[in-house]
């Protein structure tokens, strides 16, 4: 019996003589209710907090490292600017060319590949357009043979007409 009547007094509500002062308090402990969080919720804003304290600490650490050297090795890095110039200039060019030549091969490799499958008719992809195109280009010439066989003669009369002689 003593425990329901514990019990029964936690789940009695306060009340207050203020109606404005309790529609907000008691609008206040819903929303309170509704959104208050959860242990693990807690855990993981906890972790968020020191995490981001931690990377916080360690970008700040690594600016303030980069500035401090910046200011010691630049008399350094003057000084010594008439070798890196051409050095980084050779590396930059040798890396470009090497990577370019690994991106010519790759193409070229890509494009034999290609051509071996749609010799043998494996019908790689893109061939049906490959095929249309051949087809385009052969009617074109075709009609164009055509048209100097009709209008050919057409053409050397004119010819002859301005030149009698000739």
């Amino acid at each position: 019996m003593a425990d329901l009547n514990q019990s029964s007094a936690y789940t009695q509500r306060p009340t207050t003589t203020a109606t404005s002062s309790s529609s907000s308090a008691a609008f206040l402990k819903r929303l309170h209710d509704l959104h208050a969080p959860n242990s693990t919720q807690l855990v993981g804003i906890l972790t968020l907090l020191v995490t981001g304290s931690i990377l916080l600490l360690f970008t700040g650490l690594t600016v303030s490292a980069t500035v401090i050297s910046i200011i010691f090795f630049s008399p350094l890095i003057i000084v010594s600017s008439p070798i890196w110039v051409p050095a980084g200039t050779f590396f930059f060019l040798l890396t470009a060319g090497f990577l370019s030549m690994c991106g010519f091969g790759l193409v070229a490799v890509a494009a034999f590949s290609w051509l071996y499958r749609y010799y043998r008719g494996l019908h790689p992809p893109g061939s049906d357009r490959f095929d249309y195109a051949r087809n385009r280009i052969y009617d074109t010439a075709s009609h164009v043979k055509d048209y100097a066989r009709e209008y050919g003669g057409y053409l050397q009369s004119k010819v002859k007409d301005a030149a009698p002689g000739a």
